[in-house]
C-alpha cells in the first residue's frame, strides 16, 4: 500500500484563510487514480495603468528621437557640412582652406597663414592685432602688435628683407643697420640722431641745401681716409658760436682756391694817410693767430706784434 498527498489551491478572496486540505488515498498496487490538476494559475506581465504609462514613455522617446534626427539633418544643411569640410571651410592635404571673410572670437593657433595667389591677406580688429611666436615651453619669443596708435615689435632682432632675400633694415640691442643703397629723409626738420652715425656719404637732393647742425653740443666728423666736402652749384658754409678747428696730425692744411678772403682779419697800424697802395702782409703770432700789417719795403710784422698780446 502507498499513500499519496495532493495539495489543492483554491483562488478567491478567502485563499489566505482556507486551510490546505490533504487527501490521503489508499490504493492497492495496479490501481490507477487520476490526480487533480493544479488550480493555481499566475499571470506574468504589466496590466492596467502601468501598461499605459509604459506605452506613453516609449512613444515619448520615439518622438524625441525623431526630433533629434530632424535637428541633426537641419544643422548639417545649414552649416553646409560635406565630406570635404564645413561651409567655406575646406580640409585639404596641406591644411585648412577658408573662403571669404572670417571672424575669430578667440586666439587662433596656426603654423602658417597665407592668402590665395590672386588676393591679399587682410587682418582686421576693432582693438589691435597681435601675433605671438612661442617656444616649446609656451613662452613668448616674438611679438608683433598693431594698435590704433602705434606698431610695437618685441623680439631679439627685427629684420626687413627684400623679395630676393637681401637685408634692407636690421635692428637689435646694439645697432641699427640700413642695407639699402640710399637712405632718404624727406621731413622738413631732417633727421635727429642722439648718438653717432656711420655712413660713407651724406647727400642732399638736387637744388636743396645740406645742413649738419648740433644746436647745443659739438659736431665731429671723423674718417680713416679723409673727409671731403663738395658742392657743384653753391657754397660751403661753416658757422659756430665758438671756435672752428681744422687739425691734421701728420699732414698740412691746404687752401687751394683762386682767392682766399679773410674779411674780418684784424689789422695792424695803418700806413701814412697819403698812401694809396693798400697792400698788406699776413703775419702769424706764436700761438697761430693771423693778422694783417701794412706792407712796406721790408716786413712790418714786428712793428705790429702788439696784436699778439
Amino acid at each position: 500500500m502507498r499513500e499519496n498527498a495532493v495539495a489543492v489551491c483554491v483562488r478567491g478572496p478567502q485563499e489566505v484563510q482556507q486551510m490546505v486540505r490533504e487527501q490521503y488515498t489508499t490504493t492497492t498496487e495496479g490501481t490507477h487514480i487520476e490526480r487533480p490538476e493544479n488550480q493555481c494559475v499566475y499571470k506574468i506581465g504589466i496590466y492596467g495603468w502601468r501598461k499605459r504609462c509604459l506605452y506613453l514613455f516609449v512613444l515619448l522617446l520615439l518622438i524625441i528621437l525623431l526630433v533629434n534626427f530632424g535637428l541633426t539633418i537641419w544643422i548639417l544643411k545649414v552649416m553646409w557640412f560635406s565630406p570635404t569640410g564645413m561651409g567655406h571651410l575646406r580640409v585639404t592635404n596641406d591644411g585648412l582652406r577658408l573662403e571669404g571673410e572670417s571672424e575669430f572670437l578667440f586666439p587662433l593657433y596656426a603654423k602658417e597663414v597665407h592668402s590665395r595667389v590672386d588676393s591679399s591677406l587682410l587682418l582686421q580688429s576693432t582693438q589691435n592685432v597681435t601675433v605671438n611666436a612661442r617656444n616649446s615651453e609656451g613662452e613668448v619669443t616674438g611679438r608683433l602688435k598693431v594698435g590704433p596708435q602705434m606698431v610695437e615689435v618685441q623680439s631679439q632682432q627685427f629684420q626687413i628683407n627684400s623679395k630676393e632675400g637681401k637685408s634692407l633694415f636690421t635692428v637689435d640691442e646694439k645697432e641699427a643697420v640700413v642695407g639699402t643703397d640710399r637712405l632718404r629723409v624727406t621731413g622738413p626738420e631732417g633727421a635727429l640722431f642722439e648718438h653717432s652715425v656711420e655712413t660713407p656719404l651724406v647727400k642732399a637732393d638736387p637744388f636743396q641745401e645740406l645742413r649738419l647742425e648740433s644746436p647745443t653740443r659739438s659736431l665731429s666728423m671723423d674718417a680713416p681716409k679723409g673727409v671731403h666736402f663738395k658742392t657743384h652749384a653753391g657754397k660751403i658754409e661753416a658757422l659756430s658760436q665758438m671756435d672752428i678747428i681744422f687739425h691734421s696730425r701728420d699732414g698740412m692744411l691746404v687752401l687751394d682756391a683762386e682767392t682766399v678772403c679773410l674779411p674780418k682779419l684784424e689789422q695792424g697800424t695803418r700806413g701814412p694817410a697819403g698812401s694809396s697802395q693798400r697792400l698788406y702782409e699776413i703775419c702769424v703770432c706764436p700761438d697761430g693767430k693771423l693778422y694783417l700789417s701794412v706792407a712796406g719795403t721790408a716786413t712790418t710784422c714786428p712793428e705790429n706784434s702788439h696784436v699778439c698780446l
